[in-house]
């Protein structure tokens, strides 16, 4: 009589029934591969059997034993034998490593070596056992999409025991002969041994069920740090990427997600380990062949994964060799003709910066562009003179009102958009060569922006800016802001714009989430969490709160309800956290859809298209904002000196240290007068290009500047305070002043 009260008599047939046995025993001590199983005789069932082994066998048997069937589909398995790092019941089918490794290394003993050795290769070459290894609980389990069943730490120990620089054991090499080896060299053969056969998992469906466990061979495999050595990358790492990628989609799918639950410290090495063989690849062999694009393919697993995880930055992925040694003009062109070229890595954009990634969009525009100017000087051959620029022709008083008329009047679907954009001030002298269109886009996004004008509210704590929820008639206005954001990045302006990141995420088509809240309006979120939190009756401490969201309409509070009745609903315990999502949808998607949708449509007529989506949010704004960072020192160090300065002229030696001891402002404020823009680009001002030219002997006459070519025309001044009040003096005038 067993524990759970049933009873077994042997029946004549019982050795013909022992697959069927084995069968159950699998599905009620470790379930048939199901997320949720129904068959409340199997393991996978949130009600199914939890018994002890011997209790699970006898239960076994008696559903062996039944006319009625009882079995999953997908339960019919085999359990081989398998390598576990930590302590178990005894169990043949189990080699406890950590034991093994102990016995064997502690003494002379050297048949436990031998037998230790033998064991590893002999599991981790198969792909069966290898599938079956570094289980959670150091016992057989089911994998299934969401869930591997892998102990990633147990793994880790692993791999950390096995692979000690110095650590020898006795083994029997490929003659017979008995010999000293590393272990580390024994998992190396071993996975050069796996991979020299057949490891794709024929993944056997029976009815609805699925086998995944396969696929952990993958996993096991990824974590090994031998990948980061070149010697292994031939035999292992290659062989690796390329059956990853014959993986089917699904299969890649469940990789991904599988990846997803590893350690952030033992997902960072994985990808570590994929940086460095391509830049090995691409640095010293100058080589982009199908082995780097193989192993591109299974990065990009890893970000799908990292996307969903948030396991490390997105910074991790981008790799300094392809971002500096690529000819992107080259790659850029296999990108677009995708039925000739088959690989390239504007296909693959978690590796690319956004410097580069800022290039490419400037590819696209300037092929955009290009398209257009000739398409205008075809037309005007045939059917009269077209002008090949975007031009708008504005009065400073009335910026807004003559941009949006005469934007409004391009022709429908935007390609008059898509033309190089010159900026006309009327009643002002000056070619735009690029200065004139950057105080352009300064002077109209300051006024879009100002509280007056209503379109926008400000939060003083973040600093940023959102979409007026009251502001219903502004549909143009909108539209124009999307327009404007979408021509400076379309002609390479950067803009001094304080949008939360959730406005990036939308434009993305992303949709905000409660931690967006954080960035746009961080007191309501803290708030809102706070009421997520609370202990106790909601009820009895914030009274009779109704299902409505709050908001000021000017100088008025009013109320939304989120849900129909809202206002005669009220917040408990219970429906708490309704009322949270409802309420940050409202705020983030609702109350704003229509200002949103105007802005959005107005932003992708101009710049939307395949190359807007290699970016993430974060990227997206800076390219849209610059970087905030203003390094003046790196800027020094790329200055270039003309008409009889030098770097170490006194008066260029003054005019830094002068630089240098201005406020955050004041610099912002010299880069405005100096480039048009007071933001630096997306890698630096180390990055750009600045010359100060000597523009005559010592004088009263004011520093000027060649916006368009970042270009400072200084006075050899031979005073450092007059140098200093000239300086201020040009600077903080800069609007329609000194500009050229």
């Amino acid at each position: 009589m067993s524990s759970n009260g049933l009873s077994f008599n042997p029946s004549p047939d019982y050795e013909s029934c022992h697959s069927l046995i084995t069968s159950y025993f699998y599905q009620i001590t470790i379930g048939c591969g199901a997320v949720r199983c129904s068959n409340r005789n199997c393991f996978a069932c949130p009600e199914g059997p939890r018994l002890d082994p011997t209790s699970a066998a006898l239960l076994a048997v008696k559903l062996a034993q039944s006319p009625t069937h009882y079995l999953c589909a997908g339960a019919a398995i085999t359990v081989p034998q398998s390598l576990q790092w930590t302590e178990t019941p005894a169990n043949a089918d189990v080699i406890p490593l950590r034991r093994q490794l102990a016995t064997a290394l502690e003494g002379t003993n050297v048949q436990s070596q031998v037998d230790l050795a033998t064991s590893l290769k002999r599991v981790l070459s198969d792909p069966d056992s290898l599938s079956w290894s570094f289980l959670r609980g150091a016992k057989p389990c089911r994998a299934n999409e969401e869930s591997s069943g892998i102990d990633f730490e147990a793994t880790e120990e692993s791999y950390r025991a096995l692979m000690r620089p110095q650590q020898t054991i006795a083994m029997i090499n490929a003659q017979g002969e008995l010999t000293d080896g590393r272990l580390g060299d024994v998992v190396a053969a071993a996975f050069e041994d796996l991979f020299r056969g057949a490891v794709l998992p024929a993944l056997a469906r029976s009815g609805a069920a699925q086998r995944y466990e396969p696929l952990r061979l993958f996993v096991v495999v990824l974590m090994w740090p031998g990948l980061m050595e070149p010697e292994y990358h031939t035999p292992i790492f290659k062989r690796l990427c390329g059956a990853v990628n014959q993986l089917t989609p699904e299969q890649r799918e469940v990789l991904q997600r599988w990846l997803g639950h590893c350690p952030p410290r033992m997902f960072r090495e994985v990808i570590v380990a994929f940086q460095q063989f391509i830049t090995i690849y691409v640095n010293e062999y100058r080589c982009i062949d199908d082995h780097v694009a193989a192993a591109t393919k299974v990065l990009g697993i890893l970000y799908a994964a990292n996307q969903v995880a948030r396991l490390v930055s997105y910074r991790e992925f981008y790799n300094d060799a392809i971002n500096e040694l690529v000819d992107f003009t080259e790659d850029f062109g296999r990108w677009r003709d995708t039925q000739r070229c088959s690989f390239s890595f504007c296909a693959h954009p978690y590796v690319l910066d956004p410097s580069t990634k800022s290039r490419l969009l400037q590819l696209d525009a300037n092929h955009q562009m290009r398209s257009q100017i000739r398409g205008a000087l075809f037309r005007s051959i045939f059917g009269g003179a077209e002008c090949p620029y975007l031009i708008l022709k504005v009065r400073r008083e009335h910026i807004i009102r003559d941009t949006l008329l005469q934007i409004s009047a391009v022709a429908h679907g935007g390609d008059d958009l898509k033309k190089p954009l010159k900026v006309i001030f009327k009643g002002e002298e000056g070619i735009d060569e690029g200065g004139v269109q950057k105080e352009f886009f300064q002077l109209i996004v300051r006024l879009m922006f100002d509280l007056n004008y209503g379109m926008f509210t400000h939060d003083e704590e973040s600093r940023t800016y959102w979409f007026s929820p009251t502001a219903l008639e502004n549909a143009r206005e909108f539209n124009l802001v999307g327009k404007v954001l979408g021509l400076a990045i379309y002609n390479g302006v950067i803009l001094d714009v304080h949008f939360p990141m959730v406005v990036y995420k939308k434009l993305m088509g992303l949709t905000g989430t409660i931690d967006d809240l954080d960035d746009a309006n961080p007191g309501l979120a803290r708030g809102l969490r706070q009421l997520l939190t609370l202990e106790g009756d909601v009820t009895e401490i914030l009274g009779q709160r109704a299902f409505v969201a709050e908001y000021e309409e000017f100088g008025r509070m009013k109320s939304h309800a989120l849900v129909p009745g809202g206002d005669s609903m009220v917040v408990t315990n219970d429906n708490r956290e309704e009322y949270v999502r409802l309420y940050v949808d409202w705020l983030l998607q609702g109350s704003v859809e229509q200002q949103f949708s105007a802005f959005a449509e107005g932003f992708h007529e101009v710049c939307g298209g395949p190359a807007l989506r290699m970016f993430v949010p974060e990227e997206l704004e800076l390219l849209i904002c610059g970087s905030p960072s203003l390094d003046f020192h790196a800027l020094e160090e790329v200055t270039c000196t003309e008409d009889g300065y030098t770097r170490d002229h006194p008066t260029i030696r003054a005019f830094w240290e002068v630089v240098h001891a201005m406020s955050t402002e004041d610099k912002k404020r010299l880069l405005f007068f100096c480039t048009g823009s007071d933001r630096s680009p997306i890698k630096g001002l180390g990055s750009m290009t600045f010359v100060i030219s000597r523009n005559g002997p010592d004088s009263d006459r004011l520093p000027t500047a060649h916006t368009c070519f970042n270009h400072l025309l200084l006075p050899e001044y031979t005073d450092k305070e007059k140098l200093r009040r000239c300086l201020y003096t040009a600077i903080s005038n800069a609007e329609g002043f000194g500009l050229m």
